[in-house]
């Protein structure tokens, strides 16, 4: 029958794997918040009455919240990933890689702990008059983690053009090696591109750069993209 045949597809398994992910599920969420934001802002600039542009506004602002609930407990998960990256025993090899690592997860620790301090504040709860200044700090962690991400991705693009320029292609070892170098490139170069489409959110907040609502929004959409595709890769 052909409702047996979605029911028992793999692909619908593997959309259950996917969503039973909490990483899977804010992914989709973050897709549809930095699309609203983005549309929230072209229809401000094509003169979209306030009825039309309400909807997406209020989107933005719901799903911000409800992802901004989800986030609360996980700075340990960072702080613990930085404690692994720095010990020399069982993190990575490479100098530079192991300290980008443990800046990478402390700056995200610095920021989901600031993030937490806000909640309640954020739902109403509480109102707190501190709430904006840790929202800024928290800002600042999210930019120094993700530059420090940028940092291991652009170092890793280095060596690896330096291994490629020591592959003999004429052996078979050297042509699988090669095709291994070339993975890794796409992987690198796809986390650089989301991690520099990320950087535009917490420099816009902060006033280190101009850019608007619809170009963060856009970014943000290409990089929730990509965390999506990533995700679905790893629950395959």
């Amino acid at each position: 029958m052909v409702a047996d045949a979605i029911i028992y597809h793999p692909t619908v398994a593997h959309y259950l794997k996917f969503v039973a992910t909490t990483a899977g599920r804010d992914k989709l969420l973050r897709t549809v918040q930095y699309f609203a934001r983005f549309y929230a802002w072209y229809l401000l600039r094509t003169n979209g009455t306030k009825g039309e542009v309400a909807p997406w506004d209020a989107l933005k602002k719901q799903l911000g919240l409800a992802r901004k609930l989800l986030r609360v407990g996980k700075n340990v998960e960072h702080v613990k990933a930085a404690a692994v990256a720095a010990d020399s025993k069982v993190g990575l090899p490479d100098p530079v890689l192991r300290y980008a690592a443990v800046g990478r997860q402390l700056g995200y620790a610095g920021y989901l702990t600031l993030d937490a301090a806000t909640v309640l504040d954020a739902v109403g709860a509480r109102r707190w008059e501190g709430a904006k200044r840790a929202q800024r700090e928290a800002y600042r962690f999210w930019a120094a983690g993700i530059l420090c991400s940028v940092v291991a991705q652009a170092y890793t693009l280095y060596r690896l053009r330096e291994r490629e320029a020591k592959v003999d292609k004429k052996e078979g070892e050297g042509v699988v090696e090669s095709k291994r170098i070339a993975l890794e490139r796409a992987s690198s170069r796809l986390q650089l591109l989301s991690d520099l489409c990320d950087l535009t959110a917490p420099t816009a907040a902060l006033g280190w750069v101009g850019f608007d609502d619809g170009f963060v929004g856009l970014a943000g959409t290409v990089s929730s993209l990509i965390g999506v595709y990533t995700q679905w890769k790893k629950t395959a």
